[in-house]
């Protein structure tokens, strides 16, 4: 496997960033991680995980779809869509990149999303292996190996001295091509040691045991008519956050915008939190918090399983076990639905 001193990292980021826009997490004032374009002299961040994930590369917040241009009753339409530049996002964790799988049979499935697929195919995912998981970490419910991340197209490896680079694919190849003038072979037997170590401390956290055993497709009757929903939105805020720090959260809105001299039709993150998020003319099919607090566990456990091959819509990334202000989260629902 081909290495690169730590100490260099340095002059790695600057020759990928030579020829195509680079993408790292750096540390904010705060001491939370987020995602940076990299500028040379920036450092990579140490931090677990970033506050929000990679998601927003090929799913922004924000993004506009069209434009249309009115001048009396004629109405011209603005085909905005441009093409991708070429990009590279380093240091994804295993989780965040397992759920660009999930977002994949998303928005490539038929009808595709031009937009995401544009972005998809101009991005290079490389990703790093955890040494330093936490204890809202659960991403091995799902089948996800933090220490060796199988998704991406390239992974990264550290054994504290050395930063290690392999290959997954076709693209992730190419990506390392470009950077071969910085690279040796290396020794990756204290590589096999640190893996090992991380696998134990795996092993060791709160929510280790947890299984998704109960749940799937053929659990929607028992778990719809659960009479454990009211008890567990009971002090549910509808804030929406779990939502927006959820790496496979794929729900959006459309809403046109009168600049005074045109319209513009965005797509705009959305959250089935929300009191209005399924308010159509006629009405609103889910008006409780309840029902809406039902929605986003059956989906992630229930109905996305159901209809993608037994694939749950999460990947144990524990944003929503730290960022919910009640402390509320899909792993509390999971062990409660579970108590017959």
């Amino acid at each position: 496997m081909l290495k690169i001193s730590l100490d260099k990292l340095d002059k790695l980021f600057d020759a990928i960033s030579a020829s195509q826009a680079l993408y790292i997490p750096v540390d904010r004032k705060d001491g939370a991680a987020e995602y940076k374009k990299y500028e040379s002299g920036m450092k990579l961040s140490s931090s677990l995980n970033t506050v929000r994930s990679a998601k927003d590369f090929f799913f922004p917040q924000i993004e506009n779809l069209v434009d249309f241009k009115m001048e009396g009753k004629n109405i011209e339409v603005v085909d905005v869509r441009e093409e991708s530049e070429d990009f590279v996002i380093f240091g994804v964790r295993a989780c965040d990149a397992r759920s660009f799988t999930i977002l994949d049979k998303v928005f490539l499935a038929d009808p595709v999303d031009s937009f995401y697929k544009n972005r998809r195919e101009h991005g290079t995912v490389v990703t790093m292996a955890c040494t330093r998981p936490a204890e809202t970490c659960f991403c091995g419910t799902f089948g996800i190996d933090a220490a060796a991340p199988e998704e991406g197209d390239a992974a990264c490896y550290s054994d504290g001295e050395n930063l290690f680079i392999e290959a997954h694919n076709g693209k992730g190849q190419k990506f390392i091509d470009s950077v071969s003038s910085l690279l040796e072979e290396g020794d990756t037997s204290k590589l096999e040691s640190v893996r090992s170590k991380t696998r134990e401390i795996l092993k060791k956290l709160p929510l280790a045991n947890l299984t998704t055993d109960n749940f799937g497709g053929d659990k929607l009757n028992e778990y719809f008519n659960s009479d454990k929903w009211g008890e567990l939105s009971e002090s549910c805020l509808g804030c929406g956050t779990c939502t927006f720090v959820c790496p496979t959260c794929q729900c959006y809105d459309i809403k046109d915008f009168d600049t005074g001299h045109g319209i513009k039709r965005f797509r705009c993150w959305d959250s089935c939190m929300y009191s209005d998020f399924t308010k159509m003319a006629h009405g609103n099919p889910r008006l409780t918090q309840l029902e809406r607090f039902r929605q986003r566990f059956m989906h992630k456990l229930v109905y996305f399983p159901a209809n993608n091959n037994g694939e749950f819509g999460c990947v144990g990334c524990g944003r929503c076990l730290s960022k919910c202000p009640i402390s509320m989260n899909i792993v509390k629902v999971m062990k409660a639905l579970e108590v017959k």
